[in-house]
């Protein structure tokens, strides 16, 4: 072995793995692959993993970072934990965060006071610009995979979405360009104390969304919109807690009140580039939707 490769191997086996909390999802499994694309080791935190890492349960933090010096953090919907979480990391020798926040989060009137994804970012947020590290925040509108690996994908497959978004419009961006953004941050100089909104580079209304995939597919796929009531009788009806329902309606509320709309150059901040178009994610993805005739 010539001293160069020596070389380059003792390099690889002294890097700090970097944890990725959520690395099985939208963002985190495309932020894995692309971190371990540049050789970066990672540890992907997760109940299955090894070690097992559970946002629940405190006794598991330690060992998942265990000689960490960088995380991407997906925090876990209404629960107040990325405060201690940082606050252990930095005990730990963690040295940089890139937390996923969410749009709205500086915007008086966007979430609902009770919106339990609001609380969770705003106090996320507080926590890593306190923590003493280096810090950087996404914060992501809509993402566009709601509609092939989210929670609109079982509507769009029924060949009918049923939402409380009126006529309004939302940025929707790709959660490629999101993840693209997170292992920048995580591994480039120059994304310390930055705050990146992240958009696509424009709007859409749902029923423009709908009409994409569908033209692509060649499906039948309408949007049908709701009033708040109604939506939350609809999910109350199929056995939805209310106060569930209640929470999802109220974050489909900022793009019926048209405060989704606006673009965002986060992506181009970060990366010198722009972002994906929607109409580009709608091809990349037809096969999670499968073509006319492909499904029952």
């Amino acid at each position: 072995m010539d001293r160069l490769t020596r070389s380059g191997l003792a390099g690889l086996m002294t890097k700090h793995p970097i944890l990725v909390t959520g690395g099985t999802g939208t963002t985190g499994g495309r932020v894995v692959p692309r971190l371990r694309a540049q050789g970066e080791p990672v540890r992907v935190a997760s109940r299955s993993g090894e070690p097992s890492f559970d946002w629940l349960d405190r006794a598991t933090w330690d060992a998942a970072l265990d000689g960490v010096k960088a995380v991407y953090l997906v925090p876990i919907d209404g629960e107040l934990l990325t405060r201690p979480f940082t606050e252990r990391a930095v005990e730990l020798g963690v040295e940089r965060v890139v937390l996923l926040s969410g749009r709205g989060v500086d915007v008086p009137g966007y979430s609902g006071e009770a919106n339990i994804a609001g609380a969770t970012h705003v106090d996320g947020e507080a926590a890593v610009r306190d923590s003493g590290i280096a810090w950087t925040i996404l914060r992501p509108t809509w993402f566009a995979q709601n509609f092939s690996e989210g929670s609109f994908l079982d509507a769009i497959l029924a060949g009918e979405l049923r939402l409380p978004a009126g006529e309004g419009a939302a940025s929707f961006v790709d959660a490629e360009d999101i993840a693209a953004v997170a292992v920048a941050a995580l591994t480039e100089d120059g994304h310390d104390g930055q705050t990146y909104e992240l958009s696509g580079p424009r709007a859409l209304t749902i029923a423009d969304a709908v009409a994409e995939i569908s033209n692509a597919t060649g499906r039948d796929i309408r949007y049908v919109p709701l009033s708040p009531g109604e939506f939350v009788a609809e999910l109350t009806g199929q056995g939805w807690p209310a106060a569930e329902a209640e929470d999802y309606a109220e974050a489909v509320s900022p793009i019926r009140r048209g405060m989704d709309s606006h673009l965002s150059d986060g992506v181009r901040r970060a990366l010198g580039r722009r972002p994906r178009d929607f109409t580009d994610y709608v091809k990349a993805s037809v096969g999670a939707w499968g073509a006319v005739g492909e499904r029952a």
